[in-house]
């Protein structure tokens, strides 16, 4: 029996370490519909990630891991926050194409990583 209780443990803490790390979720319940819909809320944030501008805590958060998400692809992202991810960058890329230049030149210049987002979140052409 307590070679049992061992083997669980290990097989726990094996599945545990398995996993990569996530990012907190403590701010996944944020509203994005209504930040992206908002430019005077949305602007801030930007130019938050742009190291323009104070940052909210979120904003702050956001800052710290944006080229490590973008480089991994979100690996890191709770699943909440890999379709946010998507709906933002996709917002960017089509709606507010000048931010979504400057955060490229400033987290991607050589386009490594942006460019399977723009690939896949540009709104088709007319």
């Amino acid at each position: 029996m307590k070679s049992l209780s061992v083997l669980c443990l290990l097989v726990v803490v094996a599945v545990v370490s398995g996993r990569p790390e996530q990012y907190t979720n403590k701010y996944d319940n944020v509203n994005l519909d209504e930040i992206l819909s908002n430019r005077r809320l949305l602007v801030p944030y930007l130019k938050c990630v742009l190291a323009q501008g104070k940052c909210s805590p979120d904003g702050k958060e956001l800052r710290s891991h944006i080229r490590e998400a973008l480089e991994n692809y979100c690996a890191k992202c709770t699943d909440v926050q890999k379709t946010s991810t998507r709906k933002v960058i996709g917002h960017l890329i089509n709606h507010e194409q000048e931010y979504w230049q400057k955060l490229v030149d400033k987290y991607d210049p050589e386009k490594k990583y942006v460019k399977k987002y723009e690939d896949e979140l540009t709104a088709a052409k007319a």
